[in-house]
């Protein structure tokens, strides 16, 4: 059985762009079921950022209908076998430059 979790981060940051843009819960439980097939992604939206002997971490493009043809960023990680999910940021590319690397870091070696 597939698991996706948060980091307590990626929660606060969630409930604050869920307020914005209100289809947010139904963009991510889309978003889930693509991950379901393609763990890691695929195409020009996803992008591996970091790999080792138990997780990647991916940076990807989450469509959201309420900005209109733009998307958020999400980064999460996956374990190797593709089972277990964590999302560990979430961020609109137009508040945001880049993803926060001491978060991922961290995440990787709580590991």
């Amino acid at each position: 059985m597939t698991h996706f979790n948060s980091l307590p981060e990626f929660d606060k940051e969630f409930k604050k762009l869920e307020k914005k843009y209100q289809s947010l819960s139904e963009d991510l439980d889309f978003f889930e079921k693509i991950l379901l097939d393609n763990p890691t992604g695929f195409g020009n939206n996803f992008a591996i950022i970091h790999s080792n002997s138990t997780c990647k971490i991916v940076k990807a493009r989450l469509s959201c209908r309420s900005l209109r043809g733009k998307s958020l960023r999400i980064i999460y990680a996956v374990t190797k076998d593709g089972i277990s999910f964590m999302y560990i940021e979430i961020y609109f590319k137009g508040e945001k430059e880049n993803h926060d690397y001491e978060r991922a870091k961290t995440y990787i070696n709580s590991l």
